[in-house]
């Protein structure tokens, strides 16, 4: 019988500035499901956000901040 060979080999995991970050937000109130979209600046989610509590009332957002990250191997 063989049995696998476990090793542990510590890795790091690093916000890529270069692969950029994204925004979005998502209204929560009750049956409405209501989001911005995706965009590389905060204000875009953030004026829509406005925009839809004037038009609404709804004044509940889930907001999601996406980042890239690398994995790498500690020397």
């Amino acid at each position: 019988m063989t049995r696998p060979v476990l090793r542990h080999a510590p890795h790091t995991v690093r916000h890529v500035p270069e692969g950029g970050v994204t925004y979005e937000a998502f209204c929560v109130a009750d049956g409405c499901g209501a989001e911005s979209g995706a965009c590389d600046e905060q204000e875009g989610p953030q004026d829509w956000a406005l925009r839809h509590t004037g038009r609404t009332g709804h004044g509940l957002f889930r907001r999601v901040f996406t980042d890239h990250a690398r994995v790498t191997r500690d020397a």
